[in-house]
């Protein structure tokens, strides 16, 4: 081996060796991955032990790691998903960032700078870093939650405003008189042809490939096929003159719809990951230290002064826009920072002579220490505001975990729901992503792992694979209806219980395929309706007969909808029956009897820590 490969090869274990180190050690102390990776790059960069000594070029590759992100949040993006995003993404991020560029223009004025120059310092710190927001957001998992899907419809409006602003900094260029009309046009017209291409592409080619490469059995090729679907959009739309962000998301949101796309997220996810930290170490070691030296003072006024004027401008947008106090704080704190874009637009500008050497490495350096802040920001935020944070030391998250029965969510449903299953010894695996709820549960003895159950590798991680049933207790129609497409999908040998938001739920779930589903009030009501004919006086055999009624009613226009819809279906179906069974009449509920051995009383007796269904 040469001496020049011997080189390379160390370099790469430096960057492998900083992360496996600074991030646990960041991790534990509670200042999260981002912050660890920042500072191990800092470390190893060509201002710390002088390992690397051009970090731009690293952050050229790694940036391939922002583009994966994107890509894999662009697959649980459905198009008509996106489309019910359209006022978020255009009516919210465009007042938010309206806001945030005059206000931090006219902060960079009052530190000095020209007009021009202080509106190309704002635009860069408008564009937040999607790294940084999407990594906060996914270590607490909020991405799937209302409040984390308004931050990243902000996040893609931001990114397509990339390319706006390059081209206002090659207007802004002194020079941009002799730049001929048609060539503008020209890469007008380049660009909205690489969208074009790459809808076609993706609409009409990218399944049918897929479909071919996955009947070959040849699981690395499916790997490879995946990261050339994502590596080709990104180089389609760079060749376009646009954001190679925007061209993951795009195929992503064209393989949103696909059967393979489970498959694609979980081949994707490692590159993803390791990039992802990559860009981290990449962003860390290029902090110029001798700029912030000799600038110190200029620095240390501005990177303070633009995060607080942008959390407060983006506070004030979220609460005109309807988000209350909690939601708009979070928000701002969260994104009080600039992003990786930034590099791009001060780079170009530099090179258009619109900045100096100066103001970009100044400028450059107030984006990455913002940026470093971030998490620091978000721990000190979190430690002031310590209504509902509630600490996951001790909580086992899921992990090589099996069991004949997976249950997903232990609200007072689940508790309820699994008492049955308890009691006769079944091998059940219970996971929920509430901490609270599991410390309490363990108060009565239970055992209760932490995990998302709408994350296939959760999923995989809790036994989903072997489960003979996998019961979905949770609390969220959507989270609901995620978990249902994956089990469907992933896990055809488990029969699929689930528990129902409401009657066009319940319709939405047969359709989908379950094996059972049950509206989460409808039984408990008949059976209150019984009891308030018994305390009127009825005979019990009455109240028996029209509860008896009500659930044949309501089974049999249940089954003219779903007939409606398309599906022939038996009633029986409804309520977990064999579908040959015309109209279920249900028998008065007689306890199993007990045998004689221990069993834990609490659980036998329905008590939990939350005592009934929720």
């Amino acid at each position: 081996m040469s001496a020049e490969s011997s080189t390379e090869l160390v370099k790469v274990v430096a960057l492998l060796g900083a992360a496996v180190v600074a991030v646990p050690l960041f991790r534990r102390l509670g200042l999260g991955s981002v912050l660890g990776y920042f500072v191990a790059g800092l470390a190893i960069g060509p201002f710390g032990f002088g390992w690397f000594a051009e970090p731009q070029a690293i952050l050229h590759v790694a940036e391939l790691g922002v583009v994966m992100f994107l890509f894999v949040i662009g697959l649980e993006m459905r198009p008509s998903h996106l489309w019910s995003l359209r006022n978020e993404i255009f009516g919210l991020g465009t007042a938010q960032i309206v806001t945030c560029a005059v206000v931090l223009t006219g902060i960079a004025m009052l530190f000095g700078y020209r007009p021009q120059v202080a509106f190309i310092a704002a635009a860069g710190f408008v564009l937040t870093s999607t790294a940084v927001v999407m990594q906060l957001l996914a270590e607490r998992g909020d991405v799937a939650l209302p409040s984390g899907q308004k931050i990243v419809s902000i996040l893609l409006f931001e990114d397509l405003l990339i390319v706006p602003l390059l081209a206002l900094v090659a207007w802004m260029a002194p020079t941009h008189g002799v730049v001929p009309e048609g060539s503008r046009w020209l890469s007008i017209a380049i660009g909205v042809g690489a969208i074009v291409g790459l809808v076609v592409v993706g609409r009409y080619l990218l399944n049918p490939l897929f479909r071919i490469l996955a009947e070959s059995k040849a699981r690395e090729v499916m790997t490879a096929a995946a990261l050339l679907v994502v590596l080709g959009a990104a180089l389609l739309m760079q060749l376009g003159g646009l954001s190679m962000a925007m061209g993951a998301f795009l195929a992503g949101v064209l393989l949103s719809e696909s059967t393979f796309r489970h498959q694609i997220e979980a081949d994707i996810e490692p590159f993803r990951g390791i990039l992802l930290g990559l860009f981290f170490l990449s962003v860390g070691m290029a902090l110029d230290l001798s700029v912030v030296a000799a600038n110190w003072k200029l620095i240390a006024l501005l990177v303070p002064a633009m995060m607080l004027a942008k959390a407060l401008c983006i506070y004030a947008v979220a609460r005109v826009m309807g988000s209350d106090h909690r939601q708009a704080l979070d928000r701002g704190v969260l994104m009080a920072q600039g992003g990786e874009f930034a590099f791009v637009l001060f780079a170009a500008a530099a090179s258009a002579g619109v900045i100096d050497a100066k103001v970009n490495a100044n400028l450059t350096a107030v984006v990455v220490l913002s940026m470093a802040l971030t998490p620091l920001c978000m721990l000190v935020y979190r430690r002031l505001v310590k209504e509902g944070l509630v600490s996951a030391e001790g909580v086992e998250a899921a992990d090589g975990l099996t069991g004949s029965v997976l249950v997903i969510g232990f609200g007072r449903f689940g508790q309820v729901s699994s008492q049955s299953l308890l009691a006769r010894d079944v091998d059940v695996t219970i996971i929920d992503n509430d901490i609270a709820m599991i410390r309490s549960a363990a108060d009565f003895g239970f055992k209760i792992y932490y995990g998302d159950g709408t994350r296939l590798d959760v999923l995989r991680a809790s036994g989903a694979e072997t489960a003979r049933a996998i019961a979905v207790c949770v609390n969220d129609r959507a989270a609901a209806d995620r978990i249902v497409e994956l089990v469907a999908h992933e896990f055809p040998q488990a029969k699929l219980l689930v528990r129902s938001y409401d009657r066009e739920h319940s319709l939405s779930l047969i359709h989908a395929g379950v094996d059972f589903q049950i509206r989460e009030t409808f039984e408990s009501a008949v059976e209150f309706g019984r009891a308030a004919l018994l305390q009127l006086g009825a005979e019990e055999d009455e109240a028996d007969l029209v509860a008896r009624e009500i659930r044949r009613r309501d089974a049999e226009r249940f089954e003219l909808e779903i007939a409606g819809g398309g599906l022939k279906a038996g009633v029986g179906m409804l309520y977990g029956n064999t579908p040959a069974s015309p109209k279920p009449t249900p028998t008065p509920f007689t306890p199993p009897r007990r045998e004689s051995r221990t069993l834990n009383p609490d659980a036998v007796a329905g008590a939990g820590p939350d005592g009934e269904a929720r």
